[in-house]
C-alpha cells in the first residue's frame, strides 16, 4: 500500500468522527429516529411469528379439529394493524431524518463558506474560483445522502437485520447458518469494492471541479468577451467537451464498480430459499442429525418470510456502506479546506486602532519592509490551481504588480512615512512594487521582515475589524456585484439611510447620472457592473468609499483609463473623498498628483527617491524621467 493510501486508511476513524460531530447538535431528534427504527423493526420482525401461528395454531391446529376462526381473525387483524402503525412511524421518521440531514448539510456549507471568507488573499489568487465553487456546491451536494439518509438507513437496516437474525435463530439455527454461510466472503469483497469507489469518487469530483472552473472562466462576462475578441469559441467548447468526456468516463466507472459483486450477492439470495427447502427436507427426513420433526410447516413459512425480509436490509447495508466509503473521499475534500489555517490571523491581545473618530486621517509607515509573495497552497491537484498562474504574476486586481526582483523579493527594505491627513503618491514603472506596498497596509499580506505601522501600531497588533474599518480602496477596475445601484452602495454600510446614500452619490458626482436612469437607484448594474461605463463605475466606487468614511484611502490608478471629461468628474469626486483622510495614491498619469504632499519613487522593489513634485523634478531622478516621458508623449 502506498503512503498516500495508508494515510487515507488511517484517517478513516477521524473522518467518521467529524461526520458524527456534524450530527451532534441534532442528537435529540436522532434519538427519536432511533426509537422509531427500533419499534418499527420489532413490529416487522414479529409478523413472521404471527404467520407461524396462523399456520400451526389457527389454520391447522394440533388435533385436527379444523381451523380456529376466532384466533385466525385476531391474528389477521394484528397482521393488518402492524403495517399501518409502521407506515405512520415511517412518515414521522422520514421527516425527522430529512430535517436533521438537511440542517447538518446547511451547517457544513455555512462553515465552509465562513472559513473561506477568513482565508488570505493569496489563497484565492492561486486557486480557481470554479474549484472553490465546486467544493461548496458539488462536494457538499455529493455528501447530502450520507447526512440526510445514510445514518438512518444504517441504523434501520442494522436493527432490522439483528431482529430478523434473532428471530431466525429462534426458529431454526441450522437454516440460519445456511442463509449466512457466504456473508464473510461478501463483506471482504465489499471492502475492496469500497476502496476502488473512494478513489473514483475523488477523481470524479476533481474532474467536476475542472468543469466548473472552465464554465466560470469561459462563461463569465470577461471570459465571453475574451473568447469573442480572439475568436476562440471553438477552442473553449472543445476544452469543455474534453473535460465532459472525462467526467462521463469516471461516472460510468463509478456506477459500474461493484455491479458484478451485487449481482452475485442477489443471485445467492435468490437461490437461498430453494436451498432452505432442500435442507428442511433433509432435516425432516432425518438425513441430518437433529432434524426429525424439527420443522413444522408454519416454522418453514415463517423462516422463509424472515429470510426474504433479511435480503433487502442486507443488500441496502452493503450498498450504503459503499456509499459511505465513496462519500469519505468527498468529506476529505471538504475537510481539507476546513483544515487550512488562514495565513493572516489576529494575534491574541490585539488592540483596536486608536486615534480620532472615523473620517480623520491616521499615520501610515512602512519601516524597512521586505516582502515576497508566498507559494500557493496546492490541495488535491493541479486542477485546483489557476491556469493563469503563479501568484508572483497575478492578483485579485487587473492592475496588480507582482513581478519579483532578481533576488525574488517584491519589496526590498522599503521605508516610507505618510503623516495623518497627507496625500502621498507612489510612482514607478510597472512591476516596481507600488500595488504590493499598498496591499500590506490593510494586511492583505504580511511582511517577511520589517513593520507596517498604522497610527504608530504594527498592523499585526491591531484587531482585523478595526483595521478593515479604517482602510478603503478605489482601484482602476472597481468591482460591482450584480444587483441594484443602491445595493452596491449600501454594501459599505448596510444600515445607511437613503438620504446618506444619495448624499454620498452627490459628493461623488454620480447622483444626477443615476437619476437619469429609468429605475434610478434601483437600476441593475449587471455582472461586474458591465451595464455601466468606466467613469460611472468609478464614481460609484468613490461614493461607496464616501459612505464607508474611512481614515485611510488607497487609490490604485483610479483614473488612468478614463477620458478627460470623465477624469475631471472623478478627480473632483476624489478631492472630496481625500479631504481630511490619509490618502495613498498610485498613479501612472503624473499630472494628477502635482499637489501631493509627498511623492515616493519605487523601482525594482526599492524606494529610490521621495519629495514634492517640484523637488523631484529638480532632482532629475526617476520621477523627472517618468514625467518627461509622459509630457513628450502628450505633446506628440
Amino acid at each position: 500500500m502506498s503512503d498516500g493510501a495508508a494515510q487515507r486508511q488511517s484517517d478513516v476513524p477521524p473522518v467518521l468522527g467529524r461526520i458524527a460531530s456534524l450530527l451532534r447538535p441534532y442528537r435529540g431528534k436522532l434519538a427519536l429516529v432511533g426509537v422509531a427504527v427500533v419499534v418499527s423493526a420489532a413490529l416487522t420482525s414479529y409478523v413472521p411469528f404471527l404467520t407461524r401461528a396462523v399456520f400451526d395454531d389457527a389454520l391447522f391446529p394440533p388435533g385436527g379439529d379444523g381451523p380456529d376462526l376466532g384466533l385466525l381473525g385476531r391474528l389477521v387483524a394484528l397482521m393488518c394493524l402492524i403495517p399501518v402503525v409502521t407506515a405512520l412511524i415511517s412518515v414521522g421518521q422520514n421527516w425527522l431524518t430529512a430535517t436533521v440531514g438537511n440542517s447538518a448539510m446547511a451547517d457544513l456549507r455555512g462553515s465552509l463558506f465562513q472559513h473561506l471568507q477568513r482565508m488570505e488573499l493569496a489563497f484565492f489568487t492561486a486557486t480557481k474560483t470554479g474549484a472553490i465553487q465546486s467544493r461548496l456546491a458539488n462536494d457538499v451536494a455529493g455528501v447530502r445522502t450520507v447526512l440526510t439518509d445514510t445514518a438512518t438507513t444504517i441504523l434501520q437496516n442494522t436493527v432490522t437485520v439483528v431482529a430478523a437474525l434473532v428471530a431466525m435463530v429462534i426458529l431454526s439455527w441450522q437454516l440460519t447458518v445456511i442463509t449466512l454461510v457466504l456473508m464473510p466472503l461478501f463483506i471482504a469483497v465489499q471492502l475492496q469494492v469500497g476502496k476502488r469507489r473512494q478513489r473514483l469518487a475523488r477523481k470524479t469530483q476533481e474532474s467536476l471541479s475542472e468543469m466548473t472552473a472552465i464554465t466560470e472562466e469561459a462563461l463569465s462576462v470577461s471570459g465571453i468577451l475574451l473568447s469573442k475578441v480572439f475568436n476562440r469559441a471553438d477552442i473553449e467548447t472543445e476544452r469543455y467537451r474534453a473535460s465532459n468526456r472525462e467526467q462521463v468516463r469516471l461516472q460510468v466507472d463509478q456506477a459500474m464498480t461493484g455491479r458484478t459483486f451485487f449481482a452475485i450477492v442477489q443471485t445467492f439470495f435468490a437461490i437461498t430459499p430453494a436451498l432452505i427447502y432442500l435442507f428442511a427436507g433433509l432435516l425432516a427426513a432425518g438425513s441430518i442429525p437433529g432434524g426429525t420433526n424439527a420443522l413444522t410447516a408454519g416454522t418453514l413459512v415463517a423462516f422463509t418470510t424472515l429470510q426474504a425480509r433479511l435480503q433487502m436490509p442486507l443488500l441496502q447495508l452493503m450498498r450504503v456502506t459503499l456509499d459511505v466509503q465513496t462519500s469519505l473521499a468527498l468529506f476529505r475534500r471538504i475537510f481539507e479546506y476546513l483544515d487550512l489555517e488562514p495565513a493572516i490571523t489576529q494575534r491574541p491581545g490585539a488592540v483596536a486602532l486608536a486615534g480620532p473618530g472615523i473620517g480623520r486621517g491616521v499615520s501610515v509607515e512602512l519601516r524597512d519592509v521586505w516582502f515576497r509573495y508566498p507559494e500557493p497552497r496546492v490541495l488535491t491537484g493541479k486542477t485546483e490551481v489557476s491556469r493563469f498562474g503563479d501568484p508572483t504574476v497575478r492578483d485579485a486586481g487587473p492592475d496588480a504588480e507582482h513581478t519579483p526582483t532578481v533576488s525574488g523579493w517584491a519589496l526590498e527594505g522599503v521605508s516610507l512615512t505618510v503623516r495623518p491627513g497627507q496625500l502621498a503618491a507612489i510612482v514607478g514603472p510597472s512591476g516596481s512594487g507600488k500595488t504590493t506596498a499598498t496591499y500590506l497596509v490593510p494586511r492583505f499580506y504580511d511582511v517577511d521582515r520589517g513593520q507596517v505601522l498604522v497610527g504608530g501600531t504594527d498592523v499585526r497588533d491591531l484587531t482585523m475589524d478595526s483595521l478593515a474599518d479604517a482602510v478603503a480602496m478605489v482601484t482602476q477596475e472597481p468591482y460591482l456585484f450584480h444587483g441594484t445601484i443602491r445595493d452596491n452602495l449600501a454594501y459599505a454600510r448596510p444600515d445607511a439611510s437613503d438620504e446618506e446614500i444619495e448624499q454620498a452619490a452627490r459628493d461623488a458626482n454620480i447622483h444626477d447620472r443615476i437619476m437619469s436612469f429609468p429605475d434610478r437607484y434601483a437600476t441593475l448594474t449587471g455582472e461586474r457592473g458591465y451595464r455601466l461605463s468606466g467613469g460611472e463605475k468609478q464614481r460609484l466606487a468613490i461614493a461607496r468609499v464616501l459612505l464607508k468614511d474611512p481614515r485611510i484611502l488607497i487609490l490604485d490608478e483610479a483614473t488612468s483609463a478614463l477620458d478627460s471629461e470623465t477624469e475631471r468628474l472623478v478627480q473632483d469626486a476624489l478631492a472630496r473623498a481625500t479631504d481630511g483622510r490619509t490618502t495613498i495614491a498610485i498613479a501612472h498619469r503624473l499630472s494628477t498628483i502635482h499637489d501631493a504632499d509627498v511623492i515616493f519613487g519605487l523601482e525594482d522593489g526599492r524606494v529610490v527617491e521621495s519629495g514634492t513634485h517640484a523637488e523631484l523634478l529638480e532632482a532629475g531622478g526617476l520621477y523627472a524621467r517618468l514625467y518627461a516621458e509622459q509630457f513628450s508623449r502628450q505633446r506628440a
